[in-house]
């Protein structure tokens, strides 16, 4: 027969995985209701971003990081921009109907069909989905540990043939408002890239559907599939 200490120490482990487990409870529920909230109250928004890019090492050479700077801004659910200042001048557009990219140092423009280049790819995670339950036709939602002050979830796409493994929604919680701060993305091939959002501007009255028309510079090589 156990001791009673035994016994005492038996319950007070089986007390604390209790716990644990409404706390991991909570805190799913915590981070999902707070994407839903995202995804229903953010009806557009404005941001300046710095995206991180590193590339794993390969064959002994070492691992390679770039660095960009620019602008993001989205109108739900059917338009988005990525406007990159900086090393490059590039610009990928979605204005409804086609998605656009644009880099000016090649002088190139490409042309996609957005409702089929879309899909299961961050862009349709925070300026195309409306809701958690459109969400989830598209990715499979996990809720992950809190930490750098965001509460973080997870987002595997269903569609395991594309480019990407995981997807990492990063967001802040500050009473009533929730704002997307940073997305984390691994695709296919090991690369990881991180976008913090700053300087964030919720539902601004300056953004319109005209700014998100996008017509190719002449002289640009233009390439449509």
């Amino acid at each position: 027969m156990k001791s009673f200490s035994a016994i005492r120490a038996c319950i007070r482990v089986a007390c604390f995985a209790a716990a644990s487990l409404g706390f991991c409870t909570l805190a799913r529920a915590d981070s999902l209701d707070s994407l839903a909230k995202f995804l229903s109250s953010t009806r557009s928004m404005r941001a300046e971003f710095t995206q991180t890019v590193t590339t794993p090492s390969k064959d002994s050479r070492p691992a390679k990081i770039k660095i960009s700077n620019g602008s993001f801004s989205f109108i739900r659910p059917t338009v988005f921009r990525f406007d990159y200042a900086k090393p490059f001048l590039q610009n990928i557009v979605a204005d409804g109907k086609h998605l656009w990219l644009y880099d000016a140092d090649m002088n190139q423009v490409t042309q996609r069909n957005q409702s089929q280049a879309l899909g299961s790819t961050p862009a349709y995670l925070i300026a195309a989905a409306t809701d958690l339950a459109t969400l989830e036709k598209e990715f499979v939602l996990q809720a992950e540990a809190s930490a750098e002050g965001l509460q973080w979830i997870g987002a595997d796409p269903r569609n395991q043939e594309g480019s990407l493994q995981k997807i990492r929604i990063g967001l802040r919680v500050q009473g009533e408002q929730v704002t997307l701060s940073q997305l984390d993305i691994l695709d296919a091939f090991g690369t990881r890239s991180q976008i913090k959002f700053e300087r964030i501007d919720t539902n601004p009255k300056y953004l319109t559907l005209s700014q998100f028309s996008f017509v190719p510079p002449k002289g640009a090589d233009l390439i449509k599939h």
